[in-house]
């Protein structure tokens, strides 16, 4: 089942302490050997040393690579694969108008469902289309590159 991504999804933009704070947490945590675990015991307070909750490994190293994000000053948002967009949130995500995002879901190029009159598309859907485009993008400017060299251009 579907989740409609509310219109206020939570972005985190960290402050310079955050990032600091960050990239030393991350360095400890990459230092950690997770190996196959199922999961690990993470402590939560320094009152009771025994208190403590285990977490999957696989949300500990998603943890990890929010926490790197995060010390280089990037905005990190977290969505789930399954949600559905609004077409302005997935114009914003591709960082494109919606009205393009509109004629990309006419010409079937990104899947969508009508809820009503509007349309929603699967975040799983709009990054696959994404790393599609992105790929042919690459292929394109390699291409160029390739013949400006053979050209002389100084590229």
């Amino acid at each position: 089942m579907s989740t409609l991504l509310p219109d206020n999804f939570e972005t985190v933009s960290p402050t310079d302490t955050d990032a600091r704070l960050a990239l030393e947490s991350s360095r400890i945590l990459a230092s950690r050997k997770l190996g196959k675990k199922t999961g690990v015991r993470i402590r939560l307070g320094d009152d009771d040393p025994s208190e403590g909750v285990v977490v999957p490994t696989s949300a500990v190293r998603l943890f990890l690579h929010l926490l790197v994000e995060m010390s280089q000053g990037h905005a990190v948002t977290l969505i789930p694969t399954h949600a559905e967009l609004t077409t302005q949130q997935a114009a914003d995500l591709l960082n494109v108008s919606r009205p393009y995002v509109v004629k990309l879901l006419d010409e079937g190029k990104i899947p969508s469902r009508l809820v009503g009159k509007y349309r929603r598309v699967r975040f799983d859907d709009l990054m696959a289309f994404k790393k599609k485009d992105d790929q042919a993008r690459s292929e394109i400017l390699d291409q160029l590159a390739q013949e400006a060299q053979e050209l002389g251009l100084g590229y």
